[in-house]
């Protein structure tokens, strides 16, 4: 493509920069979006990826065919197979009618699917057998459909560890990849991140009618200095930050500081940040498996402190038999039965503003676990399979009720039911 082609199609989708690896990014899409090969877009969060699927959709054969753009990352892990493929009346509960998905939807034009590396296995699966075949099947049908659909995907992860962790399918990468397309990181982008400021600068002048700010020579030093962790998204909140908070119009080294994230307090300098690690998402697994043991731990004590407002004492919990319920009376009093089956009946008269210690009592009974923490043994991975395994029975095998008890989202108890064998 000639420079010219180029500058023409940054000026028609408003893309600013002269770097290298972003020429190369757009040449590369021109040149991709007449074939009809998946196209796997990749870079880090706020580099403007979203960008480049609407490029290759508008340059295609497709054109004239719907663009429909999905964030796999915002659905939930139990309703992104309805979402894609589409469900039938009466396959889950809500699904008052039939509904198609974003690849019916989207026959003949263009599926752009966002963050894809935070697609769950299963979903994985589903779509491998799209890409492969054209076929897919609704949720809760056993009808098999087709499609023609061109897939333009999009990731922040790094796909060679997500392999390795086995979070991703390696087949499914190598369909998706068959062009992959690179954006660069702000930080690389040289004189770019001053154009970029200049530009964000100037919309928010003709747009509520104020100055427009300027860098002097330093603050345009320190600017390129910075590593940009959140990339073009960052920079353009900064500068629409300082085009409303900032009373100076010349913008200098010391007022450009205050608005990063980051500065030394030793030279003043601004220091660059490195990318920002997965940490959360590694340990993500034993930051759960940790709130769930801290559950159950916070629940043996407020058991054992209703047992001790109730007056049960070591007896009734060497003999492991159940603690009956109080039986409320016409007089407003409590009748609590004994403990024992075979002694005489002693009740125990209860004033009416205690009443609601005991009103909970069935409550918490239910969503005691199935043995004492002091009890369980076997690993960490024993108790927790073991106290989804309870709380399911006796919600009746209800999900999103038992993800409520739990204190975890749905979608982590769906990964917890399949890791566990628990289906």
């Amino acid at each position: 493509m000639t420079t010219a082609q180029i500058q023409a199609i940054k000026q028609r989708y408003s893309i600013v920069g002269n770097c290298d690896g972003l020429n190369r990014a757009i040449e590369m899409a021109m040149k991709v979006a007449p074939i009809d090969f998946s196209v796997l877009v990749m870079g880090e969060n706020g580099v403007g990826k979203e960008v480049f699927p609407r490029i290759i959709h508008d340059a295609s054969q497709r054109r004239n065919k719907k663009y429909l753009a999905v964030n796999c990352g915002a659905i939930p892990e139990g309703t992104i197979d309805s979402e894609l493929f589409g469900h039938v009346k009466g396959a889950f509960t809500g699904a008052v009618d039939s509904r198609e998905g974003y690849f019916s939807a989207a026959n003949g034009g263009t599926l752009f699917l966002d963050e894809v590396g935070e697609l769950p296995l299963p979903t994985q699966a589903r779509l491998l057998r799209v890409l492969e075949t054209g076929e897919f099947i609704p949720v809760g049908s056993s009808e098999v459909k087709r499609t023609n659909v061109r897939i333009v995907a999009a990731t922040n992860v790094n796909m060679d560890q997500a392999i390795a962790e086995g979070r991703f399918r390696q087949d499914l990468y190598y369909r998706l990849n068959s062009v992959s397309i690179q954006i660069p990181a702000l930080r690389e982008r040289g004189q770019d991140a001053v154009l970029l400021f200049k530009k964000f600068a100037l919309e928010m002048s003709e747009q509520y009618k104020m100055p427009p700010i300027r860098l002097d020579a330093e603050a345009t030093a320190v600017l390129l200095a910075y590593d940009w962790p959140g990339n073009v998204r960052q920079l353009k909140n900064i500068a629409e930050n300082m085009s409303v908070t900032c009373e100076e119009r010349e913008i200098t080294a010391d007022i450009l500081r205050t608005y990063l994230p980051q500065r030394s307090t030793t030279t003043g300098q601004v220091v660059p940040l490195r990318p920002v690690a997965r940490t959360a998402e590694v340990h993500a697994y034993e930051q759960e498996r940790e709130l769930i043991f801290q559950m159950l731990v916070d629940l043996r004590r407020e058991v054992n402190e209703l047992k001790r407002i109730l007056g049960v004492g070591d007896t009734g919990a060497a003999t492991g038999a159940p603690m009956p319920l109080p039986r409320h009376t016409d007089l407003g009093y409590v009748e609590t039965p004994s403990a024992h089956p075979h002694s005489p009946a002693a009740p125990h008269a209860v004033k009416e503003d205690e009443r609601a210690q005991y009103m909970d009592v069935e409550e918490v009974r239910d969503a005691e676990p199935a043995a004492e923490p002091s009890k369980m043994t076997g690993t960490l991975e024993d108790v927790e399979r073991e106290m989804i395994r309870t709380t399911l029975e006796k919600n009746g095998g209800n999900r999103r009720i038992t993800a409520a008890r739990l204190r975890i989202s749905e979608r982590t108890l769906y990964r917890k039911i399949k890791e566990y064998g628990l289906d």
